[in-house]
């Protein structure tokens, strides 16, 4: 690398920058890795739903991996957050299509995320290894 004082200042700041988005990337991956996870649960639970006849019991998830057995009647409709702490009501088949929908939008959000993720421990991890070996240079002409 071979550099004066101040770039080598400039670089160890741009790598902290590195790091610091590393680090609000990969948390932004875990939430939208929960958000995910919850949309195909609910997605799972509306369709076993819409797929029941009156009289079944199923499953229905409440949060927190826990599930209470309800049995189904002929009132097929559901009540979705559409966010904003707004609800509508819908029926099954409308309301799997919102979480398929959903889905995709995580799902995307989440791929791009973490190819953004992975640029940056790239850019991080080569930053790094040029830094270590301009001190150890350093140290040798010492």
């Amino acid at each position: 690398m071979n550099v004066e004082d101040a770039e080598l200042r400039q670089a160890i700041s741009v790598a902290e920058s590195y790091k610091q988005r590393v680090e609000a990337l990969s948390r932004q991956v875990q939430v939208l890795r929960v958000s995910l996870d919850e949309v195909t649960m609910a997605s799972n639970a509306l369709k076993a739903f819409k797929d029941a006849k009156d009289g079944d019991e199923i499953m229905v998830p409440v949060g927190a991996t826990s599930y209470i057995t309800v049995k189904v009647t002929s009132n097929r409709n559901v009540i979705v957050d559409i966010g904003s702490d707004i609800s509508v009501e819908k029926d099954a088949a409308s309301a799997i299509e919102y979480m398929d929908a959903n889905n995709a939008e995580i799902s995307e959000a989440l791929s791009k995320t973490l190819e953004a993720l992975n640029e940056s421990q790239t850019a991080l991890s080569n930053l790094t290894a040029a830094i270590q070996q301009e001190y150890s240079a350093r140290q040798q002409q010492a």
